[in-house]
């Protein structure tokens, strides 16, 4: 099969490499073999390919990290026959960014009848991340006040959804008129331009000085410290990434005096402290979907072959909603 190898821990533009002859993956017990229809990028694919992710596989390997597809092989005993459409993730390794991928059982869901391949593609990490930090982590409620970073961006897009699905009021934060505007027809109730305003003043201005209950941050680094100062009373801070690249500090005597949480996200961590919440968050998933009340936003979709451009323009958080691959 034709797809894209790392070979050497680097930059994605240094170390993918094209092949046309990678032998397709076998599926083993409990896994199936799928037929890419399209493969979304994440800021964990870079991640990968620099050695930086906390999942670290062998060299060399196909990245891609989620994908839709038709199943081509089955193990025994998967779930699921030749034929199926599926969503999922990737076995370590055995990426996306191929024409066949390996899935493992408790990483594969059905195809959400209706959604098109690159929003099947984009919907598995972002949407259940989303579900996981909004209802288990941060408890939101309705008629709470919802802020969300990045608000124009894949993860953020599925955040103001899914805050909007369950009766939040939802500020967003975003870079420049056309963000702002993603950010607002995704369902953005406010939204603040942090290129021309004072993030940290329009937030306390927009709640009446009292702060979002609940702030969604995949971006970390100043914008961690400016949800320190605009979080409510018994407010939770919600981290889900650092795409802006700098870890921040969470100064404990701020914690303490300002009585707000900080609440870490790490969905993938689900799968193996306890896989029994995934697929009920999935049946959720669908449920929204079939009402209408989600939609996954693709801003990008382009050939598997221009892989480095789909990686060059995340990297750059210059995107809006998802960046699939097509095979």
């Amino acid at each position: 099969m034709r797809g894209w190898q790392v070979h050497e821990n680097g930059d994605p533009d240094d170390v993918l490499t094209w092949h046309e002859d990678i032998p397709e993956p076998v599926p083993g017990p409990g896994q199936v073999a799928v037929r890419v229809h399209a493969a979304a990028c994440n800021f964990p694919d870079i991640l990968a390919c620099q050695g930086k992710y906390q999942e670290k596989p062998p060299l060399p390997f196909v990245p891609g990290m989620e994908v839709a597809g038709e199943v081509v092989a089955v193990g025994e005993g998967a779930r699921f026959a030749v034929g199926d459409r599926v969503v999922g993730l990737p076995v370590l390794g055995h990426g996306g960014y191929a024409e066949v991928t390996l899935l493992p059982d408790d990483a594969t869901f059905r195809w959400p009848e209706g959604m098109t391949p690159a929003q099947a593609a984009g919907l598995l990490i972002t949407y259940q991340t989303g579900w996981c930090a909004l209802t288990h982590r941060g408890q939101l409620k309705e008629g709470e006040t919802l802020l969300v970073h990045a608000a124009a961006g894949g993860v953020g897009t599925a955040a103001v959804q899914l805050g909007k699905a369950l009766g939040a009021h939802v500020i967003g934060t975003a870079g420049g008129a056309e963000k702002c505007a993603v950010a607002k027809s995704v369902g953005c109730d406010e939204v603040v331009d942090y290129r021309d305003a004072d993030l940290v003043a329009a937030v306390k201005d927009l709640t009446g000085g009292r702060g979002a209950d609940v702030i969604y941050d995949p971006v970390g680094g100043d914008v961690f410290d400016a949800s320190r100062r605009i979080a409510a009373f018994e407010g939770r801070i919600l981290v889900i990434g650092f795409a802006g690249g700098r870890i921040a500090d969470a100064p404990t005597n701020h914690v303490l005096i300002k009585n707000y949480s900080v609440v870490g996200v790490h969905w993938g961590y689900y799968r193996t402290m306890n896989p029994a919440l995934i697929q009920p968050w999935q049946d959720a998933l669908e449920d929204l979907w079939g009402k209408g009340l989600v939609e996954p936003l693709v801003g990008a979709e382009l050939p598997l072959t221009e892989v480095k451009e789909a990686l060059r323009r995340l990297g750059s958080r210059g995107t809006v909603g998802k960046v699939v691959l097509v095979p």
